[in-house]
């Protein structure tokens, strides 16, 4: 498979010795028409990767902040469809790496085959399916890899070795390592489980690693950034979203969040 916007990208930080900043926000929150000038806006402060969620009416592993997104977003109407039309919208201007980030009912629903197709030609670059385990993995890969598309799988600190040895198999253009158990959601401190978890996933791979749940300020970010290739927030993006969904600030609010979040991760990378 040829490398992906994701992969390309990870080599250039990898070249500036920095950590990369991997933002989520859910697609149609607070509309469908804003959610490409907050792409902008996030590329703007410094993110590096965008997360592109797909609402779902059951989110089982977001908290309760991310849950809300979720559920504005289909009130506006939000599907599978309209999220590509948004990563066009967004690659009309930018060429910013973008993965999908779904629960499998509405792809399945969606049809992979034709998902594939589609999410490659509206500009997306991988996608990440939190309830996809990674143990019956293999029957949907096919289509995705085919079109070129990174699949990325997560990992936690309670993952015993054998499933890390499957993350580590079965994901392209990085790993996303879960900072703890539970779901989503801003949290004082990062969990001291994801020291451990990054040096165990590293025996097992070369692919960067990325880091979330939890992640919502910059000291965060820098504890993260020192010894993980990405750090992922959502949650805080979420947040300060819905805080100021009327608001003509929002654009740059949340450019000012993720440029300080990001010069916390680097900062912290070049102290060490």
């Amino acid at each position: 498979m040829s490398p992906t916007r994701i992969s390309k990208r990870f080599e250039q930080l990898r070249e500036k010795g920095e950590p990369g900043l991997v933002a989520y926000i859910t697609a149609g929150d607070p509309s469908l028409e804003r959610t490409p000038d907050l792409v902008f806006a996030l590329e703007r402060g410094g993110a590096d990767f965008i997360e592109l969620g797909v609402p779902f009416s059951d989110p089982i592993a977001d908290g309760p902040v991310i849950q809300r997104g979720s559920a504005r977003a289909l009130a506006n109407g939000t599907n599978v469809a309209k999220v590509l039309d948004i990563a066009r919208r967004v690659r009309e201007k930018s060429q910013i790496p973008l993965l999908l980030f779904s629960y499998m009912n509405p792809l399945l629903r969606y049809g992979f085959e034709r998902l594939a197709k589609d999410a490659v030609a509206a500009g997306i670059d991988g996608c990440l399916l939190t309830d996809l385990s990674v143990e019956e993995a293999e029957h949907h890969l096919g289509a995705l890899r085919t079109a070129g598309l990174d699949t990325v799988f997560l990992a936690a600190p309670t993952s015993p070795p054998e499933r890390l040895a499957l993350v580590a198999r079965y994901s392209t253009g990085f790993i996303y390592l879960v900072s703890r158990t539970g779901v989503t959601g801003e949290q004082d401190t990062v969990s001291d489980a994801v020291g451990p978890l990054v040096a165990a996933t590293r025996k097992l791979t070369s692919l960067p690693l990325a880091v979330g749940f939890g992640i919502a300020k910059a000291r965060d970010a820098a504890v993260v950034g020192a010894i993980a290739e990405a750090v992922v927030v959502g949650s805080a993006f979420v947040r300060l979203i819905e805080n100021n969904a009327a608001s003509p600030d929002l654009d740059a609010k949340l450019e000012a969040l993720a440029r300080e979040l990001k010069q916390g991760a680097v900062s912290a990378r070049k102290k060490t």
